[in-house]
């Protein structure tokens, strides 16, 4: 079971269905552990599985009492063609509790939900207050490429090539065309020796998916 965490965590980015199938794997072995179903979360996530990914980290935050993928949980509600779940997940208390690159991240996951709706101005105030943390580096990089795809879709073609053009482009990687399409990839390979002696999934754990929407 753990080399199947591990090869989930190396597969993510360069092929995330096998990743899955791996991360699947692990779940059917342990599927009571938190790690375990994180990694089940993440690669749905990465495979366009919505309303599973959604499922699984729900049960990750039962399991762990972490917030910490609530991010990807509001962008997953986007996937499902549900914006509006996806701003109300980000005015919740639980959105206050996170640190300040999680806020970033959700930040980027409303500007695409308030797009989603056609509310160009909305979307664009969404990242005019990002943490210090979304203002430099990568992560800022992310901010910036957001808030051009936005002025994009307002036909304000000039004024979002300015600011790409002041990117960094080693700063630029994959994953980044679509502001709602990033995904934060853990460690697993750490969790291993923690869960080898777990016990055999239990799927009455896991918590009632989403609808199934239209993206």
């Amino acid at each position: 079971m753990g080399k199947h965490l591990v090869m989930a965590g190396r597969l993510i980015d360069d092929d995330p269905e096998l990743a899955y199938e791996h991360a699947q794997a692990a779940v059917h072995r342990a599927g009571r552990v938190d790690v375990v179903r994180e990694a089940a979360g993440l690669t749905a996530y990465r495979t366009g599985r919505y309303a599973e990914a959604l499922r699984e980290l729900r049960t990750v935050r039962r399991l762990n009492g972490s917030s910490e993928h609530l991010p990807i949980m509001a962008d997953c509600e986007r996937g499902l063609g549900r914006p509006e779940r996806a701003i109300s997940l980000a005015a919740s208390d639980e959105a206050r509790t996170l640190d300040d690159a999680a806020r970033t991240e959700l930040a980027i996951v409303v500007s695409g939900a308030r797009l989603d709706l056609g509310e160009i101005d909305a979307a664009l105030a969404a990242l005019d207050h990002v943490p210090v943390a979304g203002r430099s580096g990568a992560l800022g990089a992310r901010v910036i490429q957001a808030r051009a795809a936005i002025l994009e879709a307002a036909g304000r073609d000039e004024e979002a090539a300015e600011l790409l053009a002041r990117l960094d482009p080693t700063l630029l990687g994959d994953g980044l065309d679509d502001p709602g399409e990033d995904v934060v990839v853990y460690d697993l390979a750490e969790e291993v020796e923690d869960v080898e002696g777990s016990e055999p999934a239990d799927e009455s754990t896991a918590g009632p998916g989403p609808t199934q929407g239209s993206r």
